[in-house]
């Protein structure tokens, strides 16, 4: 019997934010909304299911726009085996991601990164192409 295989072709029309920050995710959160002028909230973890690693529950804070939304993505997640997994492996360093997709130009990922650069509570912020990202599936949360 003749195989067909399904190709599916993802679509990243986002950017995307690094986070370096010792805070917990919900004073993050009261940052980027107090520093953008935005209302990020929060939203139930993501709960996602790999063939062969335990579940991964990731807190996740959203803002749903006209025409795109902003969504802060916590990298670690605690697994109920205690052990730390992370929601994209090979970035290990990144505390958060934040992502910013919006068809129009009012909110700019480099406005962003420039604001959030500036904050005492933030050690780090790198814009990521996520074309380079080898797990860059992971994100795609909709």
């Amino acid at each position: 019997m003749k195989k067909t295989k399904l190709l599916v072709e993802h679509s990243y029309d986002f950017d995307l934010l690094g986070l370096i920050t010792p805070v917990r995710d919900y004073k993050l959160a009261w940052i980027i909304n107090k520093r953008m002028g935005i209302n990020l909230e929060k939203e139930d973890d993501l709960e996602m299911e790999f063939l062969n690693a335990p579940i991964l529950k990731i807190s996740q804070y959203f803002l749903s726009l006209p025409y795109g939304y902003v969504q802060l993505l916590k990298n670690k997640s605690l697994t109920s085996a205690a052990q730390i997994s992370y929601l994209i492996p090979e970035l290990r360093n990144v505390d958060f991601f934040l992502i910013i997709q919006d068809e129009t130009t009012e909110l700019n990922a480099d406005l962003f990164l420039e604001h959030l650069s500036r904050e005492v509570h933030i050690q780090n912020v790198i814009k990521l192409n996520v074309n380079k990202i080898k797990s860059r599936e992971n994100l795609l949360t909709y």
